[in-house]
């Protein structure tokens, strides 16, 4: 006999969701990788087609975050144990 949790990840795979659920865990993993200074000033809003898009308190944290940009996709990607984040958009 199958355990509920095998069940729901079948049926989350079968359905092809499965990378949709591991894309948006980014806006909810933010805080954790970027750490509380970071998240202080950021906000993660939404993931569309492996667009990640963060809101910024100002122009400066924009500049700064994008030059850090490839490091924090890479985290989240390992984070959420596959390469569903391609770009993180600032505004």
């Amino acid at each position: 006999m199958e355990t509920l949790k095998s069940v729901i990840k079948k049926a989350v795979r079968n359905a092809g969701v499965e990378n949709a659920l591991k894309q948006e865990s980014a806006v909810f993993l933010w805080e954790e990788v970027v750490g509380q200074a970071v998240s202080r000033v950021t906000r993660a809003e939404k993931v569309d087609k492996g667009v990640l898009t963060v809101k910024t308190e100002s122009p400066t944290w924009r500049q700064e975050l994008h030059m850090q940009k490839k490091e924090i996709i890479d985290k989240i990607n390992k984070k959420i144990g596959s390469k569903s984040i391609k770009e993180i958009r600032f505004i």
